[in-house]
């Protein structure tokens, strides 16, 4: 099973490297719920030290699809297809991915996801609490005089 490794932190940031996403099927865990294993899964809040956030990155082998619909109760999710081609469902709807499709559920929408391409299927899933961003706006944060060191 491959590790996360870190490549720094400290008290504003916490740097990580997955390594290749070729390399992803080489992550596993164990589904909190089924206690089935899971190969090219990988969760990175616990690394990163998030506090708003879960992201995952996953795959899905050929032809395959997840084994599984589900909701969350709190939290929406961002699919965001890096590599392969497929079907996205939501609430009995479906449509097509693929590479540069993002697909973001509310916590209610029934969600599952299918590769129907010939090579394994990567995506990334942002995961954070529905309407955290409420007060978001483009003015949350300045500009800074700062000496880059590189």
């Amino acid at each position: 099973m491959k590790i996360i490794e870190k490549i720094n932190d400290s008290k504003n940031y916490t740097a990580v490297d997955l390594g290749s996403l070729d390399e992803l099927m080489e992550y596993s865990l164990i589904h909190k719920v089924n206690k089935q294993k899971i190969e090219g899964k990988v969760f990175l809040k616990e690394a990163t030290k998030s506090t708003g956030t879960e992201i995952s990155f996953n795959s899905l082998a050929p032809k395959t699809e997840q084994p599984y619909f589900h909701i969350h109760y709190k939290n929406e999710e961002s699919y965001i297809i890096l590599k392969g081609f497929g079907f996205f469902q939501v609430d009995g709807e479906f449509f097509e991915i693929k590479e540069g499709s993002v697909v973001r559920v509310s916590p209610s929408g029934v969600r599952g996801i299918r590769n129907d391409s010939d090579e394994t299927m990567i995506y990334m899933v942002i995961q954070s609490k529905e309407n955290s961003l409420e007060e978001y706006t483009t003015d949350d944060g300045e500009r800074v005089a700062f000496e880059p060191k590189w």
